[in-house]
């Protein structure tokens, strides 16, 4: 079952939803991909100002695409999305993802589904990291048709399972992680 907050997102901007299953699963993790995948998350990162939804909209859990500037963890990743897909990405590959953080917290984050393996990004750190070595308990994500979740069964990673970089599959330096007080 998907996360409430997705749910009421996607009736109330359905075109953001919409999976075409006929879109590749996966992309090729490609010095240009990386190019494209670490500038919006720095941007996005740089440009929404945290808050909670509860001080920002008087309720738990609100989903969408902070448009006046302002969101928490999910409105990050939402707003990548979608500036990835204007950017020619699948919608498919962009998986929304439900984890608990390193403080025993709820977190979105957003996985991107590369031939080189599963990367997050996040809203907590401009780096890019294979999920293996972000520390976070994994317990679902949005599926492949966009409409469904998949369990994760709570897999826990640290940094200490991890494989090998993702700079040096792409040959690249990784940006250093950057922490934004008051983020989720």
């Amino acid at each position: 079952m998907p996360v409430p907050g997705w749910i009421r997102f996607c009736k109330q901007r359905p075109e953001e939803c919409v999976i075409d299953s006929s879109e590749p699963a996966m992309v090729p993790l490609t010095p240009q991909v990386w190019e494209v995948l670490t500038h919006i998350n720095q941007q996005v990162n740089a440009a929404i100002r945290p808050i909670t939804d509860i001080a920002h909209w008087g309720v738990d859990d609100h989903w969408g695409l902070a448009e006046d500037g302002y969101g928490d963890c999910e409105d990050y990743q939402l707003v990548k999305r979608k500036q990835l897909v204007s950017a020619g990405f699948p919608r498919r590959v962009l998986r929304m993802t439900a984890v608990i953080d390193e403080g025993g917290e709820p977190h979105a984050v957003l996985m991107v589904r590369t031939d080189r393996g599963d990367l997050i990004l996040d809203n907590k750190r401009d780096a890019i990291l294979p999920w293996r070595q972000t520390g976070y308990v994994y317990l679902q994500r949005e599926g492949s048709t966009g409409s469904t979740w998949v369990s994760l069964g709570g897999t826990v990673n640290s940094p200490a399972t991890a494989f090998a970089p993702v700079s040096r599959i792409v040959r690249q330096p990784l940006p250093r992680p950057r922490k934004t007080p008051g983020s989720q």
